[in-house]
């Protein structure tokens, strides 16, 4: 044999008996990753998580995240824009939310990594997983603060119809205080401390059914078309804990879940406006209350939008408690007392903030219109030109130069988002709400 030779046979000898565990799982998370030009057929190995949601639930989640928070504004934005307009936006939208998601995915097969924050760290370092995390638990704190406002000012005004009680005299069950602590504590803090979030596939496959219910009733919508189908802090944790997970795989289970919500929204707005043409409210919901209060139909509609708001909050709080377990607990292991504390920590922060800090959600007005734009658009085209190596796609290539203009619409909205807060505010007609 030559030296060449015996060098080669050595080499094969080392990497055939080194089994000492830290080397396996080097040698493991060596060969989980994505090549560039794997088939995608090939099921995927991830170092993070072994998935074991079904298809069927992963759909469930992430269309329940997508519902969104900031709600029954649709009809009121097609009153404004008329149908034809509105359903080109509407469809627009719905197709970069998906490009969106693709560029994600492309980016995570590349480097074998389903946490937003990663992809940061390994587009950016430090910075880029700061970033990301920051604005995941910014965006998403203010979504859920969003959805406890709905809770304690709408749960009294159904309590108090359901009892025909025209004169409260300070009754406890009708104080929005209570009610959203009560709710919080029993219903969405157990929900939270699910170990794994494929395990709400079921609360969020009910959730879309008090939705559909209510689509069929009223219409149930979102206000702000630019951010109508956020969910990109939940895509990677969905993906994580998916069973077989491809990228083709997860990129259906966006398209159905996106395809879904079209639909829904498009119908919801179609009907809440031809119902009050110009007499649509901003909150539909104060439309239909303003006709008849009492009515049985609306009433269980009413229910039907606080139920699926209450069981959205657990799958937004996932995405945050990643965060920041990525941010301060990198290389710690699953802990119980950890896990709990971070969801009890961030529940209790929020129903302070419902509850004594009623004016804040003008300020998370203005966080979601910084750190929406950058978790849809921004991040996934930055994330997505530094990530995927030159020798597949060179700087000057098709793809990267349109997620380049991605990247540039992101900042468009961004300052749009911005300008618009900023004229509600001087001009005194700002709504204060909040969501994405």
């Amino acid at each position: 044999f030559s030296l060449q030779d015996l060098k080669f046979m050595g080499v094969i000898c080392v990497l055939s008996t080194d089994r000492t565990p830290g080397n396996a799982e080097a040698n493991q998370a060596e060969s989980s990753e994505f090549m560039p030009n794997a088939d995608d057929k090939k099921t995927p190995r991830f170092t993070d998580f072994e998935g074991k949601t079904s298809f069927g639930m992963s759909v469930f989640n992430l269309g329940n995240a997508i519902m969104g928070s900031g709600i029954l504004g649709l009809a009121y934005a097609m009153a404004n824009t008329g149908i034809v307009l509105f359903i080109i936006l509407l469809t627009a939208v719905a197709g970069l939310s998906l490009y969106s998601i693709h560029l994600l995915l492309k980016s995570s097969g590349v480097v074998g990594i389903r946490a937003y924050e990663q992809l940061g760290f390994r587009a950016f370092g430090t910075p880029g997983k700061m970033a990301a995390g920051i604005a995941i638990t910014l965006q998403n704190i203010g979504a859920m603060s969003s959805y406890l406002y709905i809770v304690k000012y709408e749960f009294p005004l159904v309590i108090q119809a359901f009892l025909k009680v025209d004169n409260p005299s300070g009754e406890w069950y009708l104080n929005g205080n209570y009610l959203v602590v009560i709710v919080s504590c029993s219903v969405i803090l157990p929900l939270a401390l699910m170990k794994q979030l494929g395990y709400l596939g079921y609360t969020s496959g009910f959730s879309l059914s008090c939705m559909v219910f209510f689509l069929i009733a009223a219409a149930y919508t979102v206000p702000i078309l630019a951010f109508a189908f956020v969910c990109h802090p939940e895509v990677l944790p969905i993906y994580t804990e998916l069973r077989n997970p491809t990228k083709t795989k997860m990129q259906h289970i966006s398209n159905i879940s996106i395809g879904v919500m079209y639909i829904m929204y498009l119908l919801a707005a179609l009907f809440g406006y031809l119902t009050f043409i110009d007499k649509v409210e901003a909150e539909l919901l104060h439309t239909y209350s303003r006709i008849d209060p009492y009515d049985t139909l609306i009433l269980c509609v009413r229910l039907a939008v606080l139920t699926a708001v209450t069981l959205t909050v657990p799958i937004v709080l996932f995405p945050v408690r990643r965060a920041i377990q990525q941010l301060f607990f990198p290389n710690k292991t699953f802990w119980w007392p950890r896990h709990i504390a971070i969801a009890v920590t961030l529940l209790t922060l929020i129903n302070l903030l419902v509850i004594f800090a009623p004016n804040i959600l003008g300020i998370f007005g203005v966080i979601g219109a910084t750190s929406a734009p950058c978790l849809i658009f921004i991040f996934p085209a930055v994330f997505y030109i530094r990530i995927v190596p030159e020798e597949e796609e060179p700087m000057r290539s098709a793809p990267k130069i349109l997620a380049a203009c991605f990247a540039f619409l992101g900042v468009l909205f961004m300052v749009m988002s911005i300008s618009f807060i900023i004229i509600d505010w001087t001009s005194g007609t700002s709504k204060g709400s909040s969501g994405h």
